[in-house]
């Protein structure tokens, strides 16, 4: 979901305090002021919430809770064969690609970094299970990206993220066609 005026660390905040489980990706952002050069916690992507509850309970939320007022659901175009525009859908996202994302995402440290080039994630590459290591049981595609062959991780039209560097003996090869 999209949260107005940034206020995703309030949401955060707030529906864990209600007991609904939630996600916000974040990454150290250097920050140079009056103390020594330092690094700070901060959503990775502005704006950005991940609940993980159905439609009806986010609905009833957003409407009886006004600390909930900011929330928005993404929307996403549902096209025919003609690529024509049928309806848009509300984004919903399988536990699985869920949690694949979570566990790369909560690495707050170089091997791991989000890419703004969605198209280029999305392309075609094989599907590969990461067997060994702190990301054990990912599931992504490996990509070249920066010269460098990485796991992407994508949550379709939202965001991606790769794992920067992993051995190939790490790595084991997955139908392409199962997702």
């Amino acid at each position: 979901m999209r949260v107005t005026y940034s206020r995703e660390l309030q949401a955060k905040a707030f529906l864990d305090s209600i007991g609904v489980e939630s996600f916000i990706p974040m990454h150290y952002v250097p920050v140079e002021g009056k103390h020594p050069r330092h690094q700070v916690l901060k959503p990775a992507i502005t704006s950005l919430i991940f609940i993980h509850a159905c439609q009806k309970s986010i609905t009833e939320l957003k409407m009886t809770k006004r600390e909930l007022s900011s929330l928005r659901y993404i929307m996403f175009p549902v096209l025919d064969d003609n690529n024509n525009v049928l309806r848009k859908d509300i984004l919903t996202v399988p536990d699985k690609q869920m949690e694949n994302f979570i566990k790369v995402a909560s690495v707050y440290d170089d091997r791991v970094f989000y890419m703004e080039n969605l198209e280029f994630a999305g392309k075609p590459g094989q599907r590969v299970k990461v067997v060994e290591g702190d990301f054990a049981g990912v599931e992504g595609t490996i990509k070249r990206v920066k010269k460098n062959k990485c796991v992407v991780v994508q949550i379709e039209n939202v965001v991606a993220v790769a794992i920067a560097f992993l051995p190939a003996a790490f790595l084991l090869p997955l139908d392409n066609e199962k997702k």
